[in-house]
């Protein structure tokens, strides 16, 4: 069953990271699982220490993404996420500790972002037709309508493990933040093992810890934010070798075209409405993939100049790429200029 898709997922607005992998001339060579899970690829590329270890490393993430899957996706009715958002009321209800620590790390960043980013806006996603991928420009009263069905503030924890709507038809979805928690679990397996040399890619989100088998960085490529063409744009070197996850969001991929104008599918939950600011791209940088997930999300909904001085403020490592015409110029946060761990080459540079 599938967990997530670019197609329907509610932040997630395209592919902007290419991993490059490099076959290594020296003994051991990396092991690499890859294959299709959660609506989109994966590839995990890592250093086993006792090659004994592959099939028990092999069956743990099979198993692993199958539980992440019944327990957060949201396109499946039985799983964990749907079974709440089905209960049509305001009682307390039992979910698990996995959704509730996710909801709480989203809603960090939700306030953080000052409501722009939002678990609750799928309900406006659907209005404005990014579901069936058929353009229908609401009505503002519609959308004022819409509006009263979202805000995370109108879902209570109430502890570990129990959730209380205040609106009994809010919808929570945690697409824009679980594919980073997925990255990061899989990473947690392979340390379980003795794994510390590794490369772990869903969908294009990644994580990355330690060398390749011949000491050298790992190395992955953003693509240039252009609608049209596929072209690399930077090279991330993991230098240090400290765990560090990359996570991207840009909104190039898609969009409608309508009466002149393009609308964004990427929505500002407070208004409602497609963000209409020149960010085209974010990547952001920490050594947490699901709160770098949650947190790409956001400051591209907020867009460069309100999104940086907020990175700024909450420590998160960013690159943004604004448009202007046909020129794109890059703007990085103070946190990014300040990591050393890390380094972001032009891709020309290679």
């Amino acid at each position: 069953m599938r967990l997530f898709s670019s197609h329907v997922r509610l932040y997630w607005f395209g592919l902007v990271i290419g991993c490059m992998f490099t076959a290594c001339s020296k003994t051991p060579e990396p092991i690499k699982i890859e294959g299709f899970a959660q609506g989109t690829t994966y590839h995990f590329t890592f250093v086993l220490p006792n090659v004994t270890e592959q099939a028990a490393i092999q069956q743990a993430i099979t198993d692993e993404l199958q539980r992440i899957d019944l327990s957060i996706s949201n396109y499946r009715k039985d799983s964990t996420i749907e079974l709440f958002n089905a209960q049509l009321d305001t009682e307390p209800h039992e979910v698990n500790e996995e959704v509730v620590q996710l909801i709480e790390q989203a809603r960090k960043v939700s306030t953080a972002s000052g409501g722009c980013y939002d678990l609750t806006i799928k309900p406006l996603f659907d209005l404005w037709g990014f579901k069936k991928d058929v353009f229908n420009l609401p009505s503002d009263e519609a959308l004022q309508q819409t509006l009263q069905l979202v805000g995370i503030n109108k879902l209570i924890t109430l502890d570990a493990t129990h959730l209380q709507k205040t609106l009994p038809n809010l919808r929570v979805d945690l697409s824009s933040i679980g594919q980073g928690h997925s990255v990061g679990r899989i990473a947690d397996i392979l340390e379980k093992h003795g794994v510390t040399n590794y490369l772990v890619e869903i969908g294009g989100e990644l994580k990355a810890r330690g060398k390749k088998p011949e000491g050298k960085p790992w190395r992955v490529a953003l693509e240039k934010p252009l609608p049209n063409e596929r072209t690399l744009s930077k090279i991330v070197a993991f230098n240090s070798g400290e765990p560090m996850s990359l996570m991207a969001s840009g909104t190039y991929r898609h969009y409608f075209d309508s009466n002149g104008k393009r609308y964004s599918h990427i929505l500002d939950a407070r208004s409602g409405k497609p963000i209409e600011h020149n960010t085209v791209s974010v990547a952001v940088l920490h050594p947490n993939p699901a709160i770098a997930d949650a947190w790409s999300t956001a400051l591209l909904c907020l867009g460069s100049e309100a999104g940086i001085k907020i990175a700024d403020e909450n420590n998160i490592a960013a690159l943004y790429v604004d448009q202007q015409g046909e020129e794109l110029i890059e703007r990085n946060t103070q946190p990014l200029n300040n990591l050393q761990s890390v380094t972001l080459e032009s891709a020309n540079d290679e």
